[in-house]
């Protein structure tokens, strides 16, 4: 590619969302410089923000489309082949003293989710990016500044283990800045955003920031003894309940890594009488304890590992001007509970990247001015399409928490689920889909699929309406025909043969 067509692009964080963003940008020519607050993520020691291992990532048709659009094949094939195909949930109870378990498939067609270990993505695409010629990597930085109408960025370097000196603090005993000049860059730093702070600083942002009352606690379930899993490798396992659930994901490794997701009061009586642990998860969680984990390393993962809180985000517009675009949790942090959030992320690039290319922002031979006015439109088009969709899966995120604790063992669900399933295997010409697979197994946007979904019900209330009136209209017809029907010892008499036929 030209050298004219070269832009200078930051990327503010080096998660998966971020590192995939380095590499459209690396493909299409651009200098790429990717800025993280942490150390390398590939180094085992490197602590996690939130200090504990995130939840397992669940890898669907969004996100895959995502890291093809990369144009690595290679990285796609090494990433997949240590994915788990999960092809659906796995209901665990127990009724009348004997545990039951009833799995519930995703998808009629046999489709999968893939459980996937974040660093074996973050690794992979961190690998590739320090391949590329044109990327550089810069770990240890915090975004501390940044102006989005001069293109300059600010970043505190910090060396781990050093402790600063008072001959090389900066002004008022700061780390001393660096500074960086670019055409654009890209905020991928995680909820607590530092990019979309400074962008907040000059774009007029509508901002809803939500933490529920919920918080999660991250459990293990280790292999059997010869090295196997304890239970099915190949579904989402869930223990519901009315106001929390447990879960349980497939790990490489054979172990399930688990979540206990529940109100923050349960987690206070837990915290202040520990000794109730056993007891809570026996009643709850049925099977999980001491079939899968032993109390001990139960009450001990409980103690040690922190209870954290989960936090939705919307905010609108994702971009200022020319000069910067947020993507994934800096722009739309979503709870877990429809496995969309590494998608949706990644989505976020596959968009953004294809909006500069239609809007012609990689054209040969643009001056300066005309590359930042194609620039700003595409940013405008990926923040009109992105919030749309965003918004919605924010929304049927919350919506999937109710689901799944609860919905899930509800004969009105299963009945709706059984009636889409059906429609789909045998008028597939219908284009009839549940929700779930148009989310997980499409990539159709997150709004059109609300507006889908909702199409379907008022069809599916209107037939069963139709349905009901005319089974009422044909019972009045026989009951008028025959009104004999309706004397006592004629359903007294049909009743006893009913009961005996049933008997016999």
């Amino acid at each position: 590619m030209a050298p004219s067509t070269r832009q200078k692009v930051v990327v503010v964080g080096a998660g998966p969302v971020g590192s995939l963003a380095a590499l459209y940008a690396a493909s299409r020519g651009d200098e790429v410089e990717v800025y993280e607050l942490r150390g390398d993520l590939r180094d085992p020691t490197t602590v996690p923000l939130n200090f504990t291992k995130s939840i397992n990532l669940a890898i669907s048709e969004r996100g895959v489309t995502a890291l093809q659009g990369s144009n690595r094949p290679g990285l796609i094939d090494q990433v997949l082949h240590q994915t788990i195909p999960m092809h659906g949930r796995m209901i665990h109870g127990r009724d009348a003293g004997a545990l039951w378990e009833a799995a519930q498939a995703y998808d009629v067609h046999g489709r999968a989710i893939n459980a996937l270990d974040r660093s074996v993505l973050n690794n992979a695409l961190l690998d590739e990016l320090e391949r590329a010629p044109n990327v550089k990597l810069f770990f240890n930085h915090k975004l501390t500044g940044a102006d989005f109408r001069t293109n300059k960025a600010w970043f505190e370097r910090r060396i781990p283990g050093d402790t600063p000196q008072p001959d090389n603090l900066g002004v008022a005993g700061r780390v001393p800045e660096i500074e960086v000049s670019f055409d654009y860059l890209l905020g991928a730093d995680g909820a607590h955003s530092a990019s979309r702070f400074h962008m907040m600083k000059f774009a007029r942002v509508d901002y809803q920031q939500e933490y529920i009352d919920t918080l999660w606690c991250e459990f293990r379930i280790p292999p059997t003894e010869d090295g196997n899993f304890r239970i099915s490798p190949n579904h989402l396992h869930i223990w519901p309940g009315r106001e929390f659930m447990f879960i349980a994901l497939p790990s490489a490794d054979k172990s399930f890594t688990c979540t206990l997701f529940a109100p923050s009061s349960h987690y206070t009586l837990l915290e202040n009488t520990p000794a109730q642990l056993y007891e809570f998860f026996d009643l709850h969680f049925p099977g999980v304890c001491p079939e899968l984990i032993e109390p001990a390393a139960l009450a001990e993962q409980f103690a040690i590992n922190p209870h954290l809180p989960l936090i939705s985000i919307k905010c609108s517009p994702h971009h200022f001007s020319s000069g910067v675009a947020i993507i994934g949790d800096a722009a739309h942090a979503v709870l877990p509970f429809y496995g969309q959030g590494l998608n949706a992320g990644l989505e976020d690039v596959r968009v953004l990247f294809e909006q500069l290319d239609q809007h012609g922002v990689y054209d040969a031979d643009l001056s300066v001015y005309t590359r930042s006015v194609r620039r700003q439109a595409a940013f405008q088009a990926y923040t009109n399409q992105r919030c749309a969709d965003t918004y919605a899966i924010n929304d049927l995120s919350k919506q999937n928490y109710l689901e799944m604790r609860w919905g899930v063992k509800s004969p009105i669900y299963k009945l709706r689920k059984s009636i889409e399933e059906t429609i789909d295997r045998r008028l597939p010409f219908l284009g009839w889909k549940t929700q779930y697979a148009r989310i997980s197994f499409s990539n159709q946007r997150y709004s059109e699929v609300i507006a889908a979904v909702q199409h379907q019900s008022q069809i599916l209330g209107l037939g069963l309406s139709t349905v009901i009136a005319t089974g009422i209209g044909a019972l009045a017809v026989l009951l008028w025909k025959h009104p004999r029907l309706l004397s006592p010892t004629w359903l007294w008499h049909t009743s006893v043969h009913w009961i005996r036929s049933l008997r016999s």
